[in-house]
Parts: C-alpha cells; structure tokens; sequence
C-alpha cells in the first residue's frame, strides 16, 4: 500500500476502498503519477491499474525485492486470450524469454476490474473479487 502513492493519486475514498479489497483479487484504475511513463498509462484518460495480490508466491517476491513490480496480462502478439501457464508461455516464446518462474496455472477467472477515477467507482469487469467487500454496490 505504501507504494502506491509513488505511481497512483488517491484520494481519501480511493485509499478506504483500497484498503477494504488488499490485498486481493481486485485491479484498481487510478489517475497515474508523471512518475508513471506514458507506454504504461491508458492513452486518453491517464489511468493506471494497481493490484495488490494475495498470492503467496507474488507476495514472497513482492517481500523480496522489497518494491512493487511491473506486470501485464501477456497476450501472445498473434492471440487473443492470455497465456496463463508455465507451458504454453514456453511453447509460444521459447528462448525468447530467460526465465518463467512457474507458480501454476493462474486461475481461468480474471481479477475484478473496479475504476476509481471516476466518481461514483464503477465495475468495469466482475471477477473473482466480490465488490460487496469494497463496499460498491453495482
């Protein structure tokens, strides 16, 4: 949570609702810091997502480095479902990449999706997170 500030602006009811789904299966879009490069933010409206997982192995590396990391959905240049196992991330780039660390498939249902750059924060995509626990009810 301490480093979001570095690359989101949240305000009061951002950080409450924030704090309410972390970590979790919950992506937060959030109005991007000029620390933020342009490649990584929404092109029209500035936006970052910043998810605070509760995977033990992201966790540990999390601990770890002891700084937040840069990750993406990884979707092959000619697919256009995520590849979200060890395999088929191998079979698709092959050297290509220098290291996959393998923690098993990720689960077939994506992160709930809710946008605090707005105001009333709506659902942009249900998923595993239950918006009730944020205490948006859409």
């Amino acid at each position: 949570m301490a480093d979001i500030g570095r690359f989101a602006r949240l305000d009061n009811w951002q950080y409450r609702i924030v704090r309410n789904g972390t970590p979790g299966s919950f992506t937060y879009l959030l109005p991007a810091t000029h620390e933020v490069p342009r490649r990584l933010q929404h092109p029209r409206r500035k936006t970052i997502g910043v998810r605070i997982p509760d995977h033990a192995l992201v966790r540990k590396l999390l601990d770890e480095l002891g700084a937040p990391i840069l990750s993406t959905t990884l979707i092959a240049p000619e697919g256009d479902a995520p590849l979200n196992d060890a395999e088929s991330i191998r079979s698709t780039f092959g050297s290509a990449i220098d290291l996959i660390v393998d923690a098993g498939p990720c689960a077939a249902t994506p992160t709930t999706v809710v946008d605090l750059a707005q105001m009333p924060p709506v659902i942009v995509r249900r998923g595993l997170g239950d918006p009730a626990i944020l205490g948006i009810s859409q």
